[in-house]
């Protein structure tokens, strides 16, 4: 088996292709603690001296560190990745491989269309290329002419996040769509 990598724009995520399918059709973020629990990946993965988070998108895996160098660490996620691919383990325990549910998205009814046209934008034209550095973007309210996305895997924390949300995302959102005025990160 082998396992590529790719850096990302965050400098503490690094971008894992194994080669196959992890999540097809959806995301996931884990953290230390009850999340990695979900995930025999996960739980291997949090048990190297320094990561901090992992999230899975349809053919990757991206690993954030809080401390160490990547030559350091990066033979041992290898090692983890390598290890529950060959032992035929699911990726999540219990339910299946079910994608991330953010929690309740919020808006208006009046502004459904809008949010539509929104989702629509974000599922063409952001996420496909976000998913390229290893990370994810999604909807999460639509308040007063403002847009809110929850940023995850390489996004979240990323030096350059700020410059894809109001650049990138903002202006596109702003151009297609006359009712967004903002966009802002959420948690």
């Amino acid at each position: 088996m082998f396992i590529q990598t790719e850096p990302t724009p965050n400098p503490a995520t690094l971008k894992f292709l194994p080669g196959r399918d992890v999540l097809p059709g959806g995301a996931l973020e884990l953290k230390p603690g009850a999340d990695a629990a979900r995930s025999p990946l996960a739980q291997k993965l949090f048990a190297i001296d320094g990561v901090t988070g992992v999230f899975y998108g349809s053919d990757f895996v991206t690993v954030t560190k809080a401390g160490g160098e990547w030559q350091h660490l990066k033979p041992a996620i290898l090692g983890a990745i390598m290890e529950h691919y060959l032992s035929g383990e699911p990726l999540l325990a219990g339910a299946g491989d079910e994608p991330d549910v953010d929690g309740e998205e919020f808006f208006e009814e009046s502004d459904a269309e809008t949010v539509d046209t929104i989702k629509e934008l974000l599922a063409t034209r952001v996420r496909p290329a976000v998913a390229q550095d290893g990370g994810d973007i999604t909807f999460r309210g639509f308040k007063e002419g403002v847009v809110y996305l929850n940023m995850k895997g390489s996004c979240s924390g990323c030096p350059s996040s700020t410059a894809t949300l109001k650049q990138g995302i903002e202006n596109l959102l702003r151009h297609f769509v006359p009712e967004v005025e903002e966009v802002r990160p959420v948690a």
